[in-house]
């Protein structure tokens, strides 16, 4: 109960500052207090009437208070230290910023209503249950997980230590499908070696030479996990998913409610790494610091908050309004931005036509028509839906993301651990993908997919296979006998 209070507080504490202080025009100050009344609606409901844990929405909601509501309110307010011009060069607009808090309304209005809807359907909420045979040979299967980890660490040596000293403004010299295929496949093997070994801890009846055997095979795994990734070959927003599901899988009582994960996800994202961006901009010593700590005051008020959220890592919101300048002048795809995410696997040289993501497009139009220099840009999935198909395909996008969510809510509540990890992954991941763009955040978890569930399952069924065959032969050769 406490947790639920302190919650609402920070939000309505944060909430009533940033209004009290947000000076605009006043269709722009009714939109965003009106998409604020939305979102604190589903983040009361989701604390104090959802009854089931459900890490989806905790992250859904607290990237939704930040990138479309904190963010954009702060930046709207530096607009007169930029000359009116935002972060990537699009000029103010207060019709085009309306417009954009209509399409956050509708987005998250849908998704509320379709995730209500779904939850109730009986098809979507059959729970997976793990095979318990499978444990009799649990060992077996992460030993060779492990020895496929080993083969892959030999193979890939070179490209990490490149990408370990490659400096991270600098391109790899490798291509994005050896990229993905890498990181996003091969380099989760021990992931799903770690995954299997807490599946194989939960079993009654183990035989002690099998503990000993599964606890060296985890500690191995771990060491090649931290090989993999680790902050000097693998981004941030990689690496949260993976050490969050691991905190889980060692505590699961730490993230088991709504309330626990809504409290880390609000104070990790919200306050916790605006702090830490502030502080990477103090220039005094630690020991200064001790010794005049009104040195640190000084420095967060030459660097203050508002210029934290005042860059391309908080660029979500204006790139929606960016979208629609887009559409303004190209009109819409109909489906073919979409085709560049759901086909990301198909090579350029195969299909020369292939669409760039939805962000380096929406990039280059703001180098363009308002001479921005940069083109990498992240695309939410409510203008990915708009640039595709407009009110339509943003209504389109919330629907499909709900019905994920509650399909991934049972593989949560499943004992197979593989789904239930896979799942908590996405939930964490969706702030990547609710960011965009579309492509880059698909792409990245059908990797992830493949390398942790459909290796693993594959090598189980190979396995499986040669087992059945052995006791084929022992039953024939008897009969011979």
């Amino acid at each position: 109960m406490l947790g639920k209070l302190i919650l609402m507080l920070s939000y309505l504490m944060i909430s009533i500052f940033l209004f009290a202080t947000f000076s605009a025009d006043t269709s722009v100050w009714i939109s965003f207090f009106l998409s604020n009344l939305l979102l604190f609606g589903m983040f009361w409901w989701h604390l104090y009437q959802e009854k089931e844990f459900s890490p989806f929405i905790s992250v859904f909601l607290v990237f939704s208070f930040l990138f479309f509501i904190l963010s954009p309110l702060l930046q709207i307010g530096e607009l007169n230290l930029t000359n009116g011009v935002f972060v990537t060069k699009l000029k103010y607009s207060k019709a085009a910023i309306v417009h954009t808090n209509v399409l956050v309304i509708i987005f998250n209005l849908t998704f509320a209503i379709a995730y209500l809807y779904f939850k109730k359907s009986r098809k979507l909420r059959v729970i997976p249950v793990y095979d318990q045979t499978k444990y009799k040979t649990l060992p077996v299967l992460i030993s060779i997980v492990t020895i496929a980890t080993v083969l892959v660490f030999i193979a890939s040596f070179g490209f990490v230590q490149e990408e370990i000293r490659r400096h991270s403004g600098t391109p790899s010299s490798a291509s994005i499908g050896m990229l993905l295929l890498w990181k996003k496949v091969l380099f989760m093997m021990p992931f799903a070696g770690i995954v299997l070994c807490f599946q194989y801890f939960e079993k009654r009846k183990k035989l002690p030479i099998n503990i000993i055997i599964v606890v060296l095979l985890f500690l191995i795994l771990g060491a090649f996990l931290l090989w993999f990734k680790n902050p000097l070959t693998e981004k941030r927003n990689a690496l949260g998913p993976i050490y969050i599901c691991i905190i889980f899988l060692i505590a699961p009582r730490l993230l088991n409610s709504n309330v626990k994960m809504t409290l880390f996800m609000f104070f990790s994202m919200i306050i916790v790494f605006p702090l830490s961006a502030m502080l990477t901009h103090v220039t005094a010593t630690f020991k200064e610091i001790l010794d005049k700590p009104r040195v640190l005051l000084d420095s967060f008020e030459g660097y203050g908050i508002g210029q934290v959220f005042n860059t391309l890592h908080y660029d979500a919101f204006i790139n929606i309004t960016a979208t629609l300048d887009y559409v303004k002048y190209e009109g819409f795809s109909y489906g073919n931005q979409l085709l560049s995410g759901l086909l990301f696997f198909v090579p350029r040289s195969l299909w020369e036509a292939k669409p760039i993501t939805t962000g380096k497009l929406v990039g280059e139009h703001l180098i363009e028509y308002h001479g921005f220099h940069y083109s990498n840009l992240s695309n939410p999935l409510v203008s990915e839906g708009y640039i595709n198909f407009g009110i339509f395909g943003v209504i389109m996008m919330a629907i499909v993301l709900a019905i994920t969510c509650i399909k991934l809510l049972s593989w949560f509540k499943s004992d197979d651990y593989l789904k239930k990890i896979l799942a908590l992954y996405f939930s964490i991941h969706l702030l990547f993908l609710l960011r965009g763009d579309f492509a880059n955040g698909f792409s990245y978890y059908v990797g992830i997919f493949v390398g942790v569930y459909i290796l693993t399952r594959f090598i189980q069924y190979i396995m499986d296979q040669m087992f059945l065959n052995q006791l084929l032969w022992k039953a024939k050769h008897k009969q011979q006998i």
